[in-house]
């Protein structure tokens, strides 16, 4: 099976300036989606897709691929991400080559790691996708939590919360994290989708997982990842 792997970086980032190529721990958040994805052995491809200039210099001065230029269109706060994939595998069809499946490599995700992406490949099988997700704390699990409806009155924010009295009996509640998004091709052009009908989940321990949107959050992965060095 050909997994493609796709780093999306595009400029402008406005919470952390130049977000995609600044060191966070000595290596940029490109560098680390990129060396990863090549150490996992089980990525046939990896490509670069990104508007800026700046950031496509330093992705092809460590030796990653920038077949093209990201329009500006598939550039903006608002662009779906689903259209910048199906951008790309237009775009690489036209030149020959179309993957199994993609992969897509956040660089938002730095605790990404090897094993993670061999695991994510071991697992899709048959199935549509493989997306990694962490249990949420049972008190902000959907059921538990409350709404102000149109009246202006409290009520719970899913209609069967009333039935659960403890935490400990809700079901447990998962947010994607940022890590896995390996899905088929065929699920992606067709369906416009990165779950299709047969996702399957891939738990990932909180310890392992941080997505990188806030300047706290880069104060905190940049402390964990000179942690792990020492």
């Amino acid at each position: 099976m050909k997994v493609l792997g796709l780093i999306p970086a595009r400029g402008g980032s406005k919470g952390i300036p130049d977000k995609n190529i600044a060191p966070l721990a000595g290596k940029s958040l490109v560098q680390r989606a990129f060396e990863t994805g090549r150490a996992s052995g089980v990525v046939d491809r990896i490509i670069l897709s990104t508007d800026d200039s700046r950031i496509a210099q330093v992705a092809e001065s460590l030796g990653l691929e920038v077949p093209f230029m990201r329009p500006a269109p598939l550039a903006s706060d608002g662009a779906a991400m689903i259209d910048v994939v199906i951008h790309a595998l237009s775009f690489l069809k036209s030149q020959g080559y179309s993957p199994d499946a993609v992969l897509l490599l956040q660089p938002t995700a730095p605790f990404r790691r090897p094993k993670h992406i061999q695991e994510a490949v071991r697992l899709l099988g048959d199935f549509d996708a493989v997306c990694s997700v962490v249990a949420l704390p049972k008190d902000i699990c959907p059921h538990y939590l409350m709404k102000i409806n149109e009246n202006g009155m409290l009520e719970y924010f899913l209609p069967d919360g009333p039935s659960y009295f403890c935490r400990q009996d809700l079901p447990q509640a998962y947010q994607r994290d940022g890590i896995i998004y390996l899905t088929r091709t065929s699920v992606l052009l067709e369906r416009r989708s990165f779950y299709g009908d047969r996702c399957l989940p891939m738990v990932i321990d909180p310890g392992e997982s941080l997505n990188i949107d806030e300047p706290e959050d880069w104060i905190e992965a940049e402390r964990r990842l000179t942690q792990s060095a020492v």
